[in-house]
């Protein structure tokens, strides 16, 4: 079984026992996150596809850890005008476990 969820703006595929990174949720390492937006549900009997959302499912997991991503460099340069500027960004994520897949 698998669903189809949205979160930080990124629609994801997660099964059960799936570990991801999704953008930062405000949740302790441990605790449990329900997701509600659940775009579609997979299944051996079928497809079921929400428009927008399936109503009655949902998407339980456990938090594992809350992290930052590798560090991405922002490199600008302008040629020819002795101009360059040199940044660097670390996301913060939350890495989370699928624990259950609530179909309606």
């Amino acid at each position: 079984m698998f669903a189809v969820i949205r979160t930080g703006g990124k629609q994801y595929r997660v099964s059960q026992d799936t570990v991801l990174k999704v953008e930062k949720l405000e949740a302790e390492a441990g605790a449990t996150v329900t997701f509600n937006d659940v775009l579609c549900v997979g299944s051996d009997a079928g497809l079921t596809i929400g428009g927008p959302t399936v109503p009655g499912a949902s998407v339980t997991a456990t938090v594992i850890a809350q992290d930052r991503l590798a560090k991405i460099i922002i490199f600008k340069k302008r040629r020819r005008q002795n101009s360059r500027r040199r940044n660097g960004h670390r996301q913060h994520v939350t890495v989370l476990r699928i624990s259950s897949i609530n179909a309606a």
